[in-house]
């Protein structure tokens, strides 16, 4: 059984027993979402995320039955955010997602648009915006159906980091991030962005988690302090898929009680 909605809310939290219940139930809404979006409008478009926790949806989507479910010749991908790395580099974000998922599905090459963390952040966000604009063909923030996005234990989302200028960044719709370490740079959509979406899709999982989740959707915490509290689209609807371990203190009245599917 599902977590109960709150009235009127567009927030939808669900708490999962551990991290193959939720990439299951990820890779199970992807679909779905994507052949919706097939169904009404003959695609679907999607910002994909980095981190440890998609990896095993990515393998799951990579393969059967998933694999065989969504007309990928419709799906357009895009990312979240990228490390300042070589296309090949094992910390890339776009690696990951195409070793495990997009390499194993038919998906025509002009349908992947990557993040070139190869080139000097401000080019690279510099290109991304354009090819974003060039892609969604009109003004304004782009509309993506479905963005993924992960939860840093310092309450991080994409590369939104707490107290950061980038967070009240309005114009541009990519951003680069310099950290202090010239290899940690990154590419990032802004905010405004992550709130045009249709649909955002949180995936949060590890007993590391818990202390942020508290106080992110907790009662009485301050979300937002938070990048990932800032989260809040505009006209579409936040998920957050949860393992049991992440969500053990999460216990207040908005949310419980708090049960597991299958209960």
């Amino acid at each position: 059984m599902e977590t109960p909605l709150t009235q009127k809310s567009k927030i939808e939290v669900r708490i999962l027993p551990d991290l193959e219940a939720l990439s299951r139930e990820a890779g199970a809404l992807l679909v779905e979402l994507a052949n919706d979006s097939i169904a009404s409008k003959g695609r679907f478009v999607v910002a994909l995320s980095g981190g440890v926790t998609p990896r095993r949806m990515y393998s799951l989507l990579g393969g059967t039955p998933f694999r065989d479910q969504v007309d990928w010749g419709r799906v357009h991908f895009f990312w979240t955010d990228e490390r300042c790395v070589p296309e090949g580099d094992e910390a890339s974000n776009f690696k990951r997602a195409d070793d495990l998922f997009l390499s194993k599905v038919l998906v025509p090459k002009e349908n992947i648009h990557r993040m070139k963390g190869e080139e000097e952040p401000a080019k690279a966000a510099e290109d991304y915006e354009r090819e974003i604009r060039e892609f969604f063909g009109k003004p304004g923030y782009p509309n993506f159906d479905l963005v993924l996005l992960g939860l840093g234990e310092d309450g991080h989302t994409a590369s939104l980091f707490p107290e950061s200028e980038s967070l009240h960044e309005k114009r541009k719709l990519v951003i680069p991030i310099y950290l202090k370490r010239p290899s940690l740079n990154r590419i990032t959509l802004s905010l405004p962005v992550l709130n045009s979406a249709k649909d955002v899709l949180f995936l949060v999982a590890g007993e590391s988690k818990v202390p942020i989740i508290r106080k992110v959707l907790g009662e009485g915490g301050h979300k937002e302090s938070y990048p990932a509290g800032l989260i809040q689209p505009v006209n579409g609807k936040v998920t957050w898929l949860i393992d049991q371990e992440a969500a053990s203190k999460l216990i207040t009245p908005l949310y419980s009680p708090l049960k597991l599917r299958g209960e």
